[in-house]
Formats: C-alpha cells, structure tokens, sequence
C-alpha cells in the first residue's frame, strides 16, 4: 500500500509547488476513468475508503524533507516547509460502487488535490491484485526479468527511468524492481518518478510536468493560449531547471505552433506520451531544425506504453539524429504474470479564482485517450483547427 508520503512522483511535487505559487485560490474536479473495463470485486469500495483514510496519517519526516532539500533544490524552502505541515484530506475523495463498478472523484483546492492521483492509482491496483488473488511469477523469476531488461537496456546504451508507480502490481514489487534495476542497470538506468524509492536506493527523482498543467491553463485562458501561456508559468516558477516539456495535450501539432524558439531554446526537449513515436521523433527533428536548432543539443523522453521491445525500435530510428531517453511505467512495475488494469485519474473541471467552473480536454495524439466531455472536444477541435 501507500508507506510514505513521498511514495509519490516528482512531477506531482514540482507542480504543487507551481500551482501554490501561482494559482493558490484555484479548485478542480478529478474523475477515475476505467479504460479496461475491468470489473471490481464485491467490497473492494468499502477496502479502499478504509485505506484512502490512512492517507490521513502520511507525513513528510525530517530525513525525507532533508533529501528534497537536496536532490531537488529547484523547489523552494517555503515549498518543503509547507510539505512538512501537508496532510491528506481523506474528505476530499468520494468513492462509490454499483457492482463491479467503480467510481471516484476527487474535489478541493488544486495545491491540496493535485497528491492525489499518483498513489490513489497505485492502491487501486494493488487492491485490485490482492482481492482478485491472481497467480503472479515467483520471487525470482520477476527479478530475472528486471535483470534481463537492464542488460538489454545496457546493450543498447540508452538511458532508462522508472515511470511505473501508477498501475504496478504492489509497493513490495515496485521496491523489487527498483532495487534490480539499481544493481543490474548500470550505466542504462539513470532514477525514478518515485521519490521515495529514489531517496531509498539514493536514485535521481525524475520528472517535470503533466497535460492537467495545460488543461487548466486552457481552463483559464482558453484553448489558443493555453499551450503558451502554460510553458511561460512553468519558465516563470522553475527559470530553466525540470525543462522537459509535455507535448500532447491538445496534439503535438498545435503544440509545436507555440513552442517558438523561445520555448524550444529555454527546454531542454519534450516528452512523447501518445501517438506513434516514430513520427513524433521526425516531426520533432524537422520542428528544431525549422529554428535552426541542433536536434542533438534536445532530448525526447519517450514514455507511452514502453517495453524494450519498443525501446530498441524507437532508439535504433533515433540514433545520431536527437539525444532520447525512455521513462517505462507498467511493463517494469507491473510485469510478474497479471494483466495490468488501464485506469487513469484526470482532472474532469477547473475553476479559477473568479471564474466559473469550467470543463478541462486533453486531445492526444491518440483519439482513444482524449478525456472530457464530447461538446468542449468538438469546441477545441473547432478552434484549434484539429482534423480527425
């Protein structure tokens, strides 16, 4: 389950940090999306109420606090003193069952809520292993398989994180892995989302931003600003630190209309997240050299559904051509014989200070994870000029 507040990802902390700074009045809806299907036992509501109560208890310790202060000294003291006195507000999230259906919302001011998603996800996977009682791969044979992809990782000289905290199997597994990886992945495995794993096996937390930013940017400023606006806020807190940029919130295309050579020379690159990344990788090598920028001065993370199959294809395409990197979630986490659910948690409305409460999209570059509500899709699509 959820052992320390810090079992988390950073790009969640470094946007909390963001949003105390710049939004501090603003509140928004979350809603959990089962994109699986999967049907959920009888009780497991009842289960996971009892244990999102727990969160309650979660508090940032002196040695936790002394590593943020650290490793991430782009985050402000007032940041890690106000983490210091943060608790989890159990009220905030609602959770009901209808069967094998499973619903939850989360609502509240957004610095307070934005913790939420990362380690809700992670126990609603790992109660959903331990109700169902799936037969998994022993002990061994999970650690051999980490051993096997580090080596191969290592071979190919690329450079991997760990981005699996979301849907992994169970906190023991996700501490496994990272501890195979640790000791296997030399020179390959460069740190992890996970910043309490990251301060156990003295890892690099990785991490920058996620689409809500731009969602609720577009919220606030509207569809055509959004994507601007949002990377000059994130310049304006962090001035040059944590600059890899996310591309695909409203498309990849609409994104590059904003990312002017401003933009592209301020970050240090872009993460890929949807689409396929062979075309993300062309289209982002054309978009640098457009602004007379070596692409192998850039970096693209690539972290949409990776194993290292994947990995191979997309580093073998890249070679010589842009510098890459590959953040793997579920198939390192969640790779012991079980198929992992596809569940996300996305922020549904946005309210500003004073405004109204307002729908929050994200149109990817794959149509199967937009998320929202259809007549605000059709809006954006319309005033973007995105076609099908």
């Amino acid at each position: 389950m959820i052992h320390s507040i810090l079992d988390n990802d950073l790009y969640k902390f470094t946007m909390q940090n963001a949003v105390i700074k710049i939004f501090p009045r603003a509140r928004v809806k979350y809603q959990f999306i089962n994109r699986g299907k999967s049907k959920f036992p009888e009780g497991f509501g009842e289960q996971l109420r009892k244990e999102i109560a727990k969160f309650s208890q979660l508090r940032l310790e002196k040695e936790e606090k002394e590593f943020l202060e650290k490793k991430c000294y782009y985050l402000d003291p007032t940041y890690f003193d106000f983490l210091k006195g943060y608790r989890y507000d159990p009220s905030e999230v609602g959770v009901i069952q209808k069967g094998d259906d499973l619903q939850i919302h989360i609502e509240g001011y957004w610095y307070r809520t934005i913790l939420w998603e990362v380690p809700l996800m992670a126990l609603i996977s790992e109660l959903y292993f331990k109700l169902t009682n799936q037969k998994t791969f022993d002990e061994y044979k999970i650690i051999d398989i980490a051993r096997e992809k580090a080596t191969r990782f290592n071979l190919l000289g690329v450079n991997v994180a760990d981005f699996g905290t979301r849907r992994r199997f169970s906190f023991e597994n996700h501490d496994r892995i990272v501890k195979a990886l640790k000791i296997y992945g030399k020179p390959s495995f460069i740190g992890t989302s996970n910043v309490y794993f990251a301060k156990k096996y003295d890892l690099i937390p990785v991490g920058t931003h996620a689409h809500e930013w731009f969602m609720f940017h577009a919220a606030k400023y509207g569809y055509k600003m959004a994507n601007k606006l949002a990377l000059d806020n994130w310049v304006r807190v962090y001035r040059g630190d944590l600059g890899i940029s996310l591309s695909d919130t409203f498309t990849t295309d609409v994104f590059f209309q904003a990312f002017d050579t401003k933009f592209a020379k301020l970050f240090d690159g872009v993460r890929q997240d949807s689409g396929d990344p062979i075309e993300f990788a062309d289209k982002t090598i054309s978009h640098y050299k457009n602004l007379r920028i070596d692409p192998l001065a850039k970096t693209i993370i690539f972290s949409d559904g990776l194993n290292p199959k994947t990995v191979e294809k997309i580093a073998n395409h890249c070679q010589n051509k842009i510098k890459i990197s590959f953040g793997i979630g579920t198939n390192l986490t969640n790779d012991v014989g079980v198929e992992p659910l596809n569940i996300v948690i996305k922020i549904i409305e946005a309210k500003p200070e004073g405004q109204e409460w307002t729908p929050t999209i994200k149109l990817s570059d794959t149509k199967g994870k937009y998320t929202g509500d259809e007549e605000s899709i059709l809006l954006c699509k319309k005033l973007l000029n995105i076609e099908d």
